[in-house]
């Protein structure tokens, strides 16, 4: 079988800049109808969570699109859902047990590569309920977002005049943890594919292992750049000592503005400072908090 990573390890540089790209929710308006009308129906149905409806939409909506786990791969953003409904007093008071997943904890821990072919084939070997739970839950999302989202939905604006400025001095990587087959169909949908050299989903590893496979040895640190909506976009910056350019979930529009008119110029003259990043994030933890709302 061939290794999916290949086309990362095999890069050979054509410019001096690295310049790594999120997707959904940072270069496509795609998060909240992803989370919205596919990934949340579909743990209420699968995971039996009718009668606490209210408060599981709640929490996954905290997690997975205004927290600081915004972003965070499905897996573990499941986890991290039915533990925050757990915990939940309303819930508690109704007596309500949550879906136990020992193994699928395991799984998260272990597993380098999350994705739907690296859970199939745990599934073949291994019969777990809460695995093949699991594996139905995640297909029947691949199947919804199929149905509802892949209708053609465009970048936000500036992002292609963003990456037609980057093009010109950099090498573009799209290093996501969304199924590799999905980015491909909205990157080539758009007509945004040609500006990238690769498209990597969660099938090959993380996305700091995205940029280290396709980076490391061949880029001066000070030349690389991560641009996410998600603090697993920083958190994979940070781990290949590249520089981090935040989009503001809700706000996407003024941070890829910038981008185009400011922060590209500043990259490509040596001029994106850590004093310059950090006034960046400062904004940017503003929009990620890390307690629910029914906490504060």
């Amino acid at each position: 079988m061939s290794d999916p990573t290949a086309v990362l390890k095999e890069h050979k540089p054509q410019h001096e800049y690295f310049i790594a790209i999120d997707s959904d929710g940072c270069a496509f308006d795609t998060m909240e109808i992803k989370q919205k009308e596919c990934f949340i129906p579909n743990i209420i149905k699968h995971w039996e969570l009718q009668p606490i409806s209210k408060y599981a939409r709640a929490a996954a909506e905290f997690v997975n699109l205004y927290s600081k786990w915004r972003g965070e791969n499905r897996f573990p953003a499941l986890v991290r859902t039915f533990d925050l409904l757990a915990d939940w007093d309303k819930v508690k008071q109704r007596g309500f047990r949550l879906p136990e997943v020992p193994n699928l904890r395991r799984w998260i821990k272990t597993e380098t590569k999350l994705g739907n072919p690296a859970l199939e084939a745990y599934c073949k070997e291994h019969d777990e309920p809460d695995m093949h739970r699991t594996l139905k839950w995640s297909k029947a999302v691949n199947a919804t977002v199929a149905d509802i989202v892949d209708k053609g939905l465009p970048p936000f604006p500036f992002v292609r005049e963003s990456l037609e400025k980057a093009k010109q001095h950099a090498d573009l990587l799209v290093c996501s943890q969304t199924p590799t087959e999905a980015l491909v169909r909205e990157w080539q949908e758009q007509d945004l594919a040609k500006y990238v050299f690769a498209i990597a989903g969660q099938e090959m590893g993380t996305k700091a292992q995205h940029i280290a496979y396709a980076s490391e040895g061949r880029y001066e640190k000070k030349n690389m750049l991560m641009i996410g909506d998600a603090y697993g976009d920083l958190k994979a910056a940070r781990a290949n000592g590249a520089f981090f350019y935040p989009i503001n979930p809700g706000d996407e529009e003024t941070s890829w503005q910038r981008l185009y008119e400011e922060a590209l110029d500043k990259f490509f003259a040596g001029a994106y400072t850590e004093e310059y990043e950090a006034g960046l994030l400062k904004e940017f933890e503003r929009y990620l908090p890390e307690v629910p709302p029914w906490k504060r």
